[in-house]
């Protein structure tokens, strides 16, 4: 019988020898600058592990935010507006996604450990509660008495001590880099010692994401119109640049030219200053990174610019009377929330339940809340607090 295309019977028998694993260590000594973190220079994890023998330290980490439930959620929770408006909009999940992807762009460029780069911006989202910041608002007030409620810290507390899919540990057992690079983004304070580039970056994409997409998802839902925001500086050289390319576009295919100039010249313009920096200061070492003042920002003109963006936002988008009413509805939902469990502990899960010994049930109430989706969180308050309101 003859053998089908395919069948093992047919298929060339390999020979000579296997090819050899690429290494993590040598491939970092041959890819990533000197200055960038190398994993074979990584400080471990909390509980020590064995290598692996072809990921990198900072790969896992990657791997194992990816495979988390907390990531997963990030699907189901509001970057800026809810699901009651449609389906074109960021979910945190495609924010979270278009910040790694714009934070890749500038870690290749500069020879950073890419690995690092992608876990960290992959985690820097993963404590946001349900209802983007409006629900951060509600819980911090609901725990004004028990430290607040922080979506960066809260991440911490994901990676560390919630997310439970080992036997050997708790959390995540991610690198000591990524979760000092994550602590970096909870303190917000200028300290004597600087975050990794790695870090940094992820800090700078975040902004070039929100800056782009908040006002893209504007126009989608007809909050804003383009002749408004083509009033701002930032727009407007925008659009002068796409012009000069392609004069005739109109309607849909100039707004997408001018979203992707406007992530294309910030990423061009961060990596400008970047590498002036770099040679400027004479950067040669993660020791030099951490000594430096802060690398990975903006020019001054575009810095201004953004910021006249981001006023604007602020007060035409994020303060729009139809998001305000929705933001009270979830703040008025979840605070509601919080004061029933507290009342009836008894309704929590048990592994909650358990916890509430070593953390009170303030903050475990409010871990809880943090961890639902904006449709959980609206079934859960139906089935258990809705008529008691």
């Amino acid at each position: 019988m003859t053998a089908r295309p395919g069948n093992s019977a047919s298929a060339p028998r390999p020979t000579g020898e296997l090819i050899e694993l690429a290494a993590p260590q040598e491939r970092d000594r041959l890819l990533l600058a000197p200055f960038a973190m190398h994993g074979s220079a990584s400080r471990g994890r909390r509980y020590p592990e064995v290598e692996h023998p072809y990921r990198g330290p900072f790969q896992r980490d990657r791997d194992r935010i990816v495979h988390s439930a907390a990531y997963r959620r990030l699907s189901a929770k509001t970057q800026v507006f809810t699901g009651d408006l449609g389906d074109y909009h960021r979910t945190r999940l495609t924010h979270t996604i278009e910040v790694a992807s714009v934070a890749r762009t500038i870690g290749r460029a500069l020879r950073l450990n890419e690995d690092l780069v992608e876990a960290m911006a992959l985690a820097h989202d993963l404590g946001h509660p349900p209802f983007g910041h409006a629900g951060e608002d509600a819980l911090h007030r609901c725990l004004s008495k028990d430290g607040g409620f922080n979506h960066n810290r809260h991440a911490l507390r994901l990676v560390t001590e919630l997310e439970q899919p080992y036997r050997e540990f708790p959390g995540l057992n991610l690198s000591i880099e990524l979760l000092e690079g994550q602590e970096s983004r909870a303190a917000k304070a200028t300290t004597a010692e600087r975050p990794l580039l790695e870090a940094q970056v992820v800090d700078a994409a975040d902004s070039v994401a929100y800056d782009t997409h908040d006002a893209d998802d504007a126009l989608e839902h007809r909050l804003l119109t383009m002749d408004e925001l083509l009033e701002l500086p930032l727009w407007r050289e925008a659009e002068r640049r796409v012009r000069k390319r392609y004069q005739a576009l109109t309607g849909g295919h100039l707004r997408r030219a001018i979203l992707h100039e406007l992530i294309d010249w910030q990423v061009s313009d961060l990596l400008a200053q970047a590498q002036a920096r770099l040679v400027d200061w004479q950067i040669t070492s993660v020791a030099d990174v951490r000594r430096a003042p802060l690398i990975i920002e903006p020019s001054t003109e575009l810095a201004a610019q953004k910021i006249e963006l981001e006023q604007f936002l602020a007060q035409r988008v994020y303060r729009h009377p139809q998001l305000l009413s929705v933001r009270r509805a979830a703040q008025d939902m979840l605070s509601s929330m919080f004061a029933g469990y507290l009342a009836q502990p008894e309704l929590l899960p048990a592994t909650y339940q358990s916890r509430a010994a070593q953390i009170g049930w303030p903050r475990t109430v409010g871990d809880y809340l943090a961890g639902m989706t904006d449709r959980y969180a609206e079934q859960e308050y139906t089935r258990l607090f809705a008529q008691a309101s």
